[in-house]
This record gives C-alpha cells, structure tokens and sequence, in this order.
C-alpha cells in the first residue's frame, strides 16, 4: 500500500511541476537533505506543497539501555507534526494561515483497539486552525489507512499553502 500510495504522489507530483512548467510557472523543489527520496516541499507558483510529516520521538531512542524511541499517542503526533509543519512553513515565508489545504492519513492506534484517535488528531489540530489568533480553517481530508511507512506512525499530515498577493 505505501509503494502504491509513494508511486501516486510521486505521478501527481511531476503532473504538478509538468503542468506548472508548461504554464511559465517556476518550479523550486526543497531539498534539504540531497539524499533525501523526496522534496520536503515543491513551491509551483505561489503555491507550497510540502510532503507528509511524520512525528519526532517524544522520548529519543536509547540504545546503551536497549530501549526504543517513544513517539506518544495521536494527539502528541499531531501537535509534532504540526510544529514540523509550522517551520517548514515559517522557513518559506508563510504561516499556517497560509494553508489552503490539509490531508491526514491516519492508522488505527493500537493502545485503541486499532481504531482511529480522531478526537487526539483534532485536539492538535484545534490549537493551530480556527483559534482567535489564527482563525483560517482550510479544506481538509482524513482518511484510516493500513498502515504507515514508520510502523509506530498513527497519523501523516501533508499541506497545500498559497503566498498571498
């Protein structure tokens, strides 16, 4: 499922930056780590679509003591993934009020009978769209998956943000 899901973006992708180019848009690809698979982001236009977010550990891995890292419940996930976005938006020049469009992928938690913790994902979420100081709620899909690249992965979030004129 994820090849399948990577070969879709990675088709959608190069539509995007093809189309773009075909239209005189200029195409950036972000590519802080050149061994990277893939683009932290691609700017086509004043459009910003920055690839999906995975959480930091909320407890690094300790090897020396054998114990694994620890990356916490939906809801810690989110509010990582989130900050993740926030900087990547921020090294851009844009805010999360720019995002004019959210996806999350979740998988079902364990912890939870292998159900989704979509209550966790929007307790996150509630802190950064639709507050008094940031009151942009952009268009926004979340759909369970079987699983996620990372196997402690219970959510991916990815956004579509647009420079304002």
């Amino acid at each position: 499922m994820f090849k399948l899901r990577s070969a879709a973006i990675a088709v959608a992708m190069v539509g995007v930056s093809y189309a773009a180019q075909a239209q005189g848009v200029e195409v950036k690809h972000l590519q802080p780590n050149p061994k990277a698979a893939i683009a932290s982001g691609v700017w086509a236009g004043d459009t910003l679509y920055l690839s999906g977010q995975l959480a930091d550990p909320v407890t690094p891995e300790d090897k020396a003591k054998g114990t694994p890292a620890v990356y916490g419940d939906t809801e810690q996930q989110a509010m990582s993934e989130l900050n993740k976005i926030q900087a990547l938006l921020k090294e851009q020049g844009l805010d999360m009020k720019d995002v004019v469009k959210m996806t999350v992928f979740m998988a079902g938690d364990p912890a939870k009978g292998n159900k989704l913790d979509f209550a966790g994902m929007m307790a996150s979420y509630t802190k950064f769209f639709g507050t008094k100081e940031q009151p942009n709620k952009p268009a926004r899909s979340a759909m369970q998956v079987a699983a996620l690249a990372a196997p402690w992965a219970l959510l991916e979030i990815e956004v579509i943000a647009v420079r304002s004129k």
